[in-house]
Order: C-alpha cells, then sequence, then structure tokens
C-alpha cells in the first residue's frame, strides 16, 4: 500500500489503543492523550477567512457498499442511550465495526471525515476553496502532510453516519445532527514530514 507509514500509525496505532482500552488495560492519561495525535490533525485551509488552521477529530470511514449495515448498528446503540455503560459499550462496537482485524477490509483509506462544530473559518474557507491540508504531529518527530480535496455535506450518508459515529462514545444527541455539518476529505498526496532519515518531505502516497 503506498502510503503505509501514515496508514501503520493513523489506522493501526489507534486501533492497537482502543483495543487496549476495551480489554480494560491500565494505560497512563499521558499515552492515551498522545495517542489522540492520530485522531487530530490541524486541518489547514484558505479563503476569505484568512489562511486557517484548526484541531478537528478525524477518522476513516467505512467503504460505500458496508456503510448502511454500520449505520444500523450505531443507530440500534444511539437508542440504548439511557441504560447503564453506554460509552463503553459504543466503543467496543467502534472497535468491533471499524478497528478490529476483521473490520480492516471494510474500510475506504482513501477518504478521512469529520464534522463541523463551529461554522467559523474552515467552515467559510472550504465554501470558497476545497483544498485543504491535514498536518498531524505526534511529538517529538512523528508528523505527515495529507494534502485532499474537501466536500461539504449537510445530509446524506455521509453526514448521518459521521454524526451517528460521533454519538457512539459521546452522549447523543441526534436532535442537534441537522446543524452539524460533515466534511469529507478526499486523500491525494502524503508526505511524510517526520524528523527521519525517511521523513523531511518525502513524498509516499501516490
Amino acid at each position: 500500500m503506498n502510503g503505509k507509514r501514515f496508514f501503520d500509525w493513523a489506522y493501526h496505532k489507534r486501533a492497537r489503543t482502543v483495543k487496549r482500552q476495551i480489554d480494560g488495560e491500565n494505560i497512563h492519561p499521558r499515552e492515551i492523550f498522545l495517542s489522540f495525535t492520530t485522531h487530530t490533525p490541524a486541518i489547514i485551509t484558505h479563503g476569505s477567512a484568512g489562511l486557517n488552521g484548526s484541531i478537528k477529530g478525524i477518522g476513516f470511514l467505512p467503504k460505500q457498499e458496508f456503510i448502511d449495515e454500520i449505520l444500523d448498528i450505531y443507530l440500534s446503540h444511539i437508542s440504548t442511550a439511557d441504560e447503564p455503560h453506554y460509552a463503553d459499550r459504543g466503543l467496543k462496537i467502534l472497535y468491533e465495526q471499524m478497528w478490529s482485524p476483521e473490520a480492516e477490509e471494510r474500510i475506504d483509506f482513501s477518504i478521512l471525515g469529520t464534522l463541523e462544530l463551529a461554522k467559523a473559518h474552515t467552515w467559510t474557507n472550504l465554501h470558497e476553496n476545497a483544498t485543504a491540508t491535514l498536518l498531524f504531529y505526534e511529538p517529538p518527530i512523528i508528523s505527515f502532510e495529507v494534502r485532499t480535496k474537501a466536500e461539504i455535506h449537510t445530509d446524506g450518508i455521509y453526514h448521518k453516519f459521521l454524526n451517528a459515529q460521533h454519538d457512539m462514545f459521546h452522549r447523543p444527541n441526534p436532535d442537534v445532527w441537522e446543524n452539524r455539518p460533515a466534511y469529507i476529505f478526499r486523500i491525494e498526496e502524503i508526505y511524510d514530514n517526520s524528523a527521519t532519515k525517511n521523513g523531511f518531505g518525502t513524498p509516499i502516497f501516490p
């Protein structure tokens, strides 16, 4: 796979951390927080709101042929929000559907998705200019630059899926989904910007 270094870091590392969490391993909070760097790039955009960088939680999505099935599983879980251990149960389902070894073949590694919760600079810029760079950084040396074309979804399957996926762990509130647009970032280029002999802006995808 072209870009293997990035996908191993962004997808498999996060999968390993989630598995340790659902197995009940006592992970130091610092390690958990550091692992979040695989999930929280700076999204760099440019438009009338200026050259902007915004940290957002982001992740891969299922391939089209699997997304409806997984969404149904999500919605079933969301309907149990008043039952005990909602977040723990949700994290286990997320692992099974998105990060387990069996789930990997269902993942579309050509796209990343997130929600827009602020509708500020990123929102303005992406309406005018679909070009966006996602800058990932894990101290002290790991960094990846993912150049993309962005899509804004205010309804449809990606919009519903990303809102449901967000609410699998967080307290669900489907009433606000219509006011939480989704972004899909289609990956065009990936560079390894890490401070290593294979980094410093080395192109690794396509």
